[in-house]
């Protein structure tokens, strides 16, 4: 009985140490470039060459804004973008438009030569 009663506290205590970790971790959770990249995506034709926001962009544009909540994963979703905005050729003036236009406050001047270590949150 007395090995029945150890093995259900070791239980309990494994379980409860998984509780604490899990928020932890997911809480660290890096930002993954193709998921932005993905989200991010439906809006390169518009930032190109202007027009209609496709529905699909806002909808991308609010997703990323709700995983990026602290200044870290702002910058490393940065990191995610400007290679694609620098080989595309976007339209910055374009760019620094899309998220109010899309109901997202970003507080982010996106240029060509932005420092995403500078972004904040």
């Amino acid at each position: 009985m007395a090995s029945s009663t150890v093995s259900t506290k070791i239980a309990c205590l494994i379980l409860v140490t998984m509780l604490v970790i899990a928020p932890h971790h997911s809480a660290q959770a890096a930002i993954e470039c193709p998921a932005v990249l993905k989200m991010v995506g439906p809006c390169l034709d518009y930032l190109k060459k202007g027009g209609d926001i496709p529905t699909e962009c806002c909808t991308g544009v609010k997703s990323l804004d709700s995983i990026t909540k602290t200044q870290p994963e702002r910058q490393e979703a940065c990191e995610c973008i400007k290679p694609m905005a620098d080989s595309n050729s976007i339209n910055y003036d374009l760019a620094n438009k899309l998220a109010p236009a899309c109901g997202v406050d970003i507080q982010i001047n996106i240029t060509p030569n932005m420092d995403c270590s500078t972004v904040k949150f």
